[in-house]
């Protein structure tokens, strides 16, 4: 056999062998006790999530890309 042959046949082992390893260490997390937890939870709204922000800052988005392509407006026309 050739030795490229030989070592990619190695190399296809050893990724089915990983895959298989990680397949089963995946599987192993997996619990069938029943847990009971009690958690408190609280809704705080972030900033971010406000739409009054999500238009101001768009509005200003525009207005800034307007100024920029325009470039001043003081070109020389010949």
């Amino acid at each position: 056999m050739n030795t490229k042959l030989l070592t990619k046949k190695m190399q296809q082992l050893a990724l089915t062998v990983l895959s298989l390893f990680f397949s089963i260490a995946t599987f192993a997390q997996d619990t069938t006790d029943a847990v009971t937890t009690s958690t408190k939870t609280t809704t705080t709204e972030q900033w971010y999530m406000d739409p009054t922000y999500l238009i101001i800052g768009g509005v200003v988005l525009i207005v800034v890309i307007a100024l920029l392509v325009r470039g001043g407006g003081r070109g020389t026309r010949d």
